[in-house]
């Protein structure tokens, strides 16, 4: 069952990937291994009720939620509450996940460059973290461990 609940997450998202990797040049087996690991396969609170796949913040209350969040700060995992993102579907999340990659943060537009010039999930997977995406010290590995164990980077063919 779980592993037919997983397939089915895939094909969900995995076609809409592709496309925003070809729009924009982003890895679509990064795309797809990040919403899996921060939406727990779509069935975290922040996803199953607010379309958000990707822990995205916000700042404006007409459009976001306050929920609990844990961030890993100083060697350990804090609780924090955090403004989230709502969206009307998974898709809108997913392309503003695509674009804080490409247009990177509003203090630094090029903080994901890395990730956008990676010619592979690894290297692309190692950039998310060094270039300041998670707080997760185990974040790459996980990516990596993901894409690797449902074959998702059959999905970058032709990207790039």
């Amino acid at each position: 069952m779980v592993q037919e609940e997983h397939n089915t997450f895939v094909k969900k998202v995995a076609p809409y990937a592709v496309q925003l990797g070809e729009e924009y040049g982003v890895l679509p087996s990064i795309t797809i291994a990040q919403a899996i690991l921060e939406s727990d396969w779509g069935n975290s609170t922040l996803a199953s009720q607010y379309n958000n796949y990707f822990g995205i913040k916000g700042e404006d209350p007409n459009n976001t939620k306050l929920l609990e969040t844990k961030e890993y700060t100083n060697g350990q995992w804090i609780t924090i509450n955090g403004r989230f993102r709502v969206y009307s579907d998974f898709r809108e999340s997913m392309k503003d996940h695509t674009k804080l990659l490409v247009n990177g943060t509003t203090w630094n537009p090029q903080q994901y460059r890395q990730v956008l010039q990676s010619k592979n999930y690894i290297d692309a997977a190692v950039a998310l973290q060094s270039d300041g995406y998670a707080t997760d010290p185990g974040y790459t590995s996980k990516i990596i461990r993901i894409i690797q164990k449902y074959n998702l980077k059959k999905y970058d063919q032709g990207i790039k």
